[in-house]
C-alpha cells in the first residue's frame, strides 16, 4: 500500500522573551521537550528572524542615533523618523524605491525588502528596533550544531521573515537563513506526467517551509516564534546558502 504524504507543523510554546546572548538552541530544545514535542532526527526548525537578532544583540535605540543632513529630507517625505531613516540607510546597500512613503532597499546580503529589515514591532513599545542578523546563515548553523550537541539529534534551521511580494497584496514569511536544507529544489530535467521535460522549474522551498510554519505562529510571533516541521522529506546539504534564491539583476526583470 501506498503510503500518504503528510507534512506537521508544530508551533513551540513555552520560550521567554529572549534576550541578548541567550542560547536560543537550548531555549528550543527545552520548550519543545515540555510540551511533549521534543526533537526528532530529520525535523526542520523554523526559527523568526525576531528572536535570533535579539539574542545577537542586533538592536539600536532610536534615541542614540543621529541622522544625517540626507536622512532628516528623506523623512519628510516618507512620513517616518529622522534616526529610523538613518538606521534603514545604514544597513541598505542601495535604495530601489523611496515613494509614496516607503523605503525599499537591497541590504548588504542581497534581499530586497522594506526598510531594509528593520522592524519596530515587538520589541520595547516603538523606541527600540531591531535589524536583520550579520549572516542568517551562520545564525542558522549556531542553532543547528547547538540542537545537536545537546540532543544528538540531525536536524536543518531556517530561519525566516516577513517580505511583501511585488505584484500581490499581503505579507508571507520568507527564507532568510539555512543550515543543512537548500532553499530550492531543482526540478529541472524531470519528466512531468506527460513526459514533458521540466527545463525551468525550481521549487522554493526555503520559503515554502516558512510560510508554513508561519501559520502556526501567525500574529503570536513573541509566544510562538519556533514552529517544527516535520515529515518533510529532504536532503540534508550542508553547503546551502539562503542568498540562492536571490535573482541575479542581469536577469532581474523589474528592477
Amino acid at each position: 500500500m501506498t503510503s500518504i504524504p503528510e507534512v506537521r507543523v508544530i508551533g513551540v510554546r513555552g520560550i521567554p522573551l529572549v534576550k541578548s546572548d541567550d542560547d536560543l538552541g537550548q531555549l528550543i530544545c527545552a520548550a519543545a521537550e515540555k510540551q511533549g514535542t521534543p526533537i526528532i532526527d530529520r525535523d526542520i526548525i523554523v526559527v523568526t528572524q525576531k528572536i535570533v537578532s535579539k539574542a545577537e544583540g542586533r538592536l539600536v535605540r532610536l534615541k542614540d542615533v543621529t541622522p544625517s543632513p540626507f536622512s532628516r529630507q528623506a523623512a519628510q517625505n516618507l512620513h517616518k523618523s529622522p534616526q529610523l531613516v538613518e538606521v534603514i540607510l545604514g544597513e541598505a546597500k542601495s535604495i530601489v524605491r523611496m515613494v509614496g512613503g516607503h523605503l525599499i532597499t537591497e541590504t548588504r546580503d542581497g534581499w530586497i525588502c522594506a526598510n531594509s529589515g528593520v522592524d519596530q514591532s515587538n520589541v520595547s513599545g516603538g523606541d527600540m528596533v531591531t535589524l536583520l542578523p550579520v549572516d542568517s546563515d551562520r545564525s542558522a548553523r549556531r542553532i543547528r550544531e547547538r540542537i545537536l550537541t545537546l540532543t544528538g539529534r540531525q536536524v536543518a534551521v531556517i530561519i525566516t521573515d516577513t517580505f511583501g511580494r511585488p505584484f500581490r497584496v499581503g505579507h508571507v514569511d520568507v527564507c532568510l537563513g539555512v543550515s543543512g536544507i537548500s532553499p530550492l529544489l531543482d526540478l529541472r530535467g524531470q519528466q512531468d506526467l506527460f513526459g514533458y521535460v521540466l527545463r525551468v522549474k525550481r521549487a522554493a522551498i526555503g520559503d515554502e517551509l516558512a510560510s508554513a510554519a508561519e501559520l502556526v505562529m501567525g500574529n503570536s510571533r513573541e509566544q510562538i516564534p519556533v514552529a517544527i516541521i516535520r515529515g518533510y522529506s529532504y536532503a540534508i546539504d550542508e553547503a546551502a546558502k539562503a542568498t540562492d534564491v536571490i535573482m541575479p539583476m542581469e536577469r532581474n526583470l523589474f528592477l
